[in-house]
């Protein structure tokens, strides 16, 4: 059992660094992931629909030896339009831009050779004819096709706008998705004529990999679906793509927002990451499906090919370098990474790395290996390893069995990397007697005070009695006044805030002076000293934190008046009351053995709790018992008179604390205090007119912070000034 608290220690440490990394999932984290899934993939892949409802017109080396260099003239490109529409295609997408227009066009051609005179006028005459794009564009306007439209964050920043009608429930899918400033669009011509307009960008990991397609990609402010989800809507006859986001039909995994969730084009859904992005699910590549431009420009094609099929347009060749990697192959076109989503759609065969996915992998990590560091402490290294390989095996196999049967992508290989270094880091060091002493007392004390007295403690830990002892301590009550009013204009997360904000000073007073803090109790904080570590000057010190902590609550309340006015509004100043009171309690670990709290018992506690109310009674922000202030007596103090503490049978001499020793020794206080004893002393002989006298001496004498002491006094006892 000794071994217990340091291996825990280990345990706890290394696993919550796990989890550290995990959330921040750096680059290396991330490709051990990424390789798990590529290695699931290429044992795996999607099996080919031998239908083919996808197919690749290709602009290969063979078109480009037959048709001539690239680009084509826009002409050449209307014709493969109309002969594919005449084929039947349900569809025709183009992985192609046309920002320019053509410049062998007759009217980009008079530009260019304007200044010759004979070929001027010839050309001047074929200007008159529709240009190349105006061509296109006819061709276009007659037949479902699809263009294409870049994100590019150096591209202009007036493209036109998604003709896409967007319905999303949930939160805007505007702060999920990829966004770039600007993009290249298409001449207007085309645009116009067009049927829909579809993102062709492709974001890879960070080893170039592409592995996903964004469905949706925010362009200068306007989103637009990807060329592949454009396609599918086209070709389904939908005028809207429904997008369902956090917020949308309580769609949250482990109580936090995720994002986008899924999309829907009519009947199809489709599934994605919170970035809406579609995890792929490559199929080998297949020369079936793709057709070369050729033969549809010399029309040597089968018209079977083409019919009711989806079409894409896009450069195959090396040269034209649209090449990309996937996990499948080195080098693959980017057309047909935009066939192969749009396969992926159709055939519902989908990918999915769930919302749940890093929550469920962090679960296992923590309670596998919770569950090996518990084997190791109880029963040994073996049985942990056998329990904590079949817990791996395990892993293994179910990130398999999701993979193959449910298309789920869960990461086994981090968490059992990081179980197993919980295991290794365990099952190896041997311990130290004294660094465990340290690690139990700093887990028993942390939470009650500073850091460098927990060190103390740690170094001197022969002198602690942890089970329960008498000692002479100071305690500390400190209340804010008035904070159910305070309160009435915030709400919960507001409120909180304002707690946190009153105490976090407060409480780092408290510990810097050597202070404990016991317990905080809504609006109140009670707090001792000379325990754990014992402190000769423990009055003194919690008169000092009294008196810093009401230094804090005037630059808090500044601070407070300030961010108030720069808002127009008006805010309350905060204030507290603070009890102290010394005298000998029992000091120790008081509960139960499931849950207890180093505290303190005794009168003194109660005595403390009655100083600090009667700071509402007497006007004094700071009331301290009477043998607080023997030890303290070269402080500033003023006698207040006598209380009756709950459950003593004699009453209290309390008194009020105004300064250190500086203030003691300033003439103002010197002052105050001489007319202060005259005030108290003609009081208690009963002599009224010598009382009001000196009251008003009192008064004249007193500071702003002081003077309420008076004015309470007064009214307290009968010496209002209408009385």
């Amino acid at each position: 059992m000794r071994k217990l608290p340091f291996q825990l220690l280990i345990a706890s440490t290394l696993l919550a660094g796990c989890v550290v990394l995990r959330i921040a999932d750096p680059e290396p984290v991330a490709r051990l992931r990424l390789s798990v899934f590529d290695s699931y993939l290429r044992a795996l892949p999607r099996q080919i629909d031998p239908s083919f409802p996808v197919r690749i017109i290709a602009i290969d080396e063979a078109a480009l030896a037959r048709e001539g260099q690239w680009p084509w003239p826009r002409t050449k490109l209307a014709d493969l339009v109309s002969r594919l529409s005449a084929a039947g295609a349900r569809t025709i997408s183009f992985d192609i831009l046309f920002a320019e227009p053509d410049r062998l066009s007759p009217s980009e051609l008079l530009r260019a050779l304007g200044d010759q005179e004979g070929i001027r006028q010839i050309i001047s005459e074929l200007a008159k004819l529709p240009s190349n794009d105006e061509r296109l564009a006819r061709s276009v306007a007659a037949a479902p096709v699809i263009l294409g439209v870049a994100g590019d964050a150096n591209g202009p920043h007036n493209i036109n706008a998604s003709r896409t009608s967007l319905s999303f429930a949930g939160d805007d899918p505007h702060v999920a998705v990829p966004e770039f400033a600007g993009g290249i669009g298409n001449l207007p011509v085309l645009t116009a004529a067009a049927s829909g307009i579809g993102a062709v960008n492709w974001l890879p990991s960070q080893d170039q990999v592409v592995r996903r397609v964004p469905l949706l990609v925010s362009i200068a402010g306007n989103i637009y679906p990807s060329l592949a989800l454009e396609t599918l809507r086209v070709g389904a006859g939908q005028s809207t793509i429904f997008v369902k986001s956090s917020g949308g039909s309580g769609v949250a995994a482990f109580g936090q927002r995720n994002g986008i969730e899924s999309l829907r084009v009519g009947k199809t859904i489709l599934p994605s990451d919170a970035r809406g992005e579609l995890w792929l699910k490559f199929s080998p590549a297949d020369t079936r499906r793709t057709i070369s431009a050729s033969k549809i420009l010399d029309g040597t094609f089968s018209a079977a090919d083409i019919n009711a099929r989806h079409v894409f347009i896009g450069a195959t060749a090396a040269g034209l370098l649209d090449l990309r990697a996937t996990p499948l192959d080195r080098s693959v076109s980017g057309v047909e990474i935009h066939a192969q989503a749009l396969e992926q759609m159709l055939s519902g065969d989908h990918l999915i790395r769930p919302a749940y996915a890093t929550g469920a992998e962090i679960a296992f990590l923590i309670a596998a290996g919770a569950l090996v560091a518990w084997l190791i402490s109880r029963s040994g290294a073996l049985l942990a390893a056998v329990f904590g390989g079949l817990g791996i095996a395990g892993v293994l196999m179910l990130s398999w069995m999701a993979y193959s049967q449910a298309g789920l992508l869960l990461d086994p290989v981090f968490p059992a990397l990081s179980v197993s270094l919980v295991y290794l880091a365990l099952s190896l060091p041997t311990y130290v007697k004294s660094e465990l002493e340290r690690a139990r007392i700093r887990t028993a004390f942390g939470h009650y005070v500073s850091p460098s007295l927990v060190e103390e403690l740690a170094n001197t830990h022969e002198n602690l009695k942890l089970g329960g002892e008498m000692r002479e301590v100071t305690l500390m009550f400190a209340d804010v006044r008035g904070f159910s009013k305070i309160s009435e204009g915030l709400g919960a997360e507001q409120l909180i805030r304002f707690v946190n904000r009153l105490f976090t000073p407060l409480t780092d007073t408290i510990l810097n002076h050597r202070g404990t803090i016991d317990k905080f109790m809504g609006d109140a904080v009670m707090a001792f000293w000379n325990a754990p570590v014992p402190d000769a000057d423990h009055a003194k010190n919690a008169c000092r934190a009294a008196l810093a902590m009401l230094d804090d609550l005037r630059r808090l309340n500044e601070t407070l008046a300030d961010e108030a006015y720069q808002g127009g509004e008006r805010i309350l100043p905060v204030r507290i009351g603070i009890g102290l009171n010394t005298g000998t309690c029992v000091v120790g670990n008081v509960g139960s053995p499931q849950r207890f709290d180093y505290s303190v018992l005794g009168d003194v506690v109660n005595a403390a709790a009655r100083f600090e109310d009667e700071t509402k009674a007497f006007g004094a922000s700071i009331i301290i018992g009477g043998q607080t202030a023997a030890v303290v007596g070269d402080f500033a103090t003023l006698e207040l008179g006598l209380v009756q503490p709950r459950g003593k049978d004699r009453p209290e001499r309390i008194f009020a604390l105004l300064g250190d020793e500086v203030v003691a020794r300033s003439n103002k206080f010197t002052t105050l205090r001489s007319v202060h004893f005259e005030l108290m002393a003609s009081h208690t002989a009963g002599n009224r007119n010598t009382t009001l006298a000196a009251l008003a001496a009192c008064r004249s004498a007193a500071t702003p912070e002081t003077l309420a002491i008076y004015e309470r006094f007064a009214t307290r006892n009968g010496y209002d000034t209408g009385a």
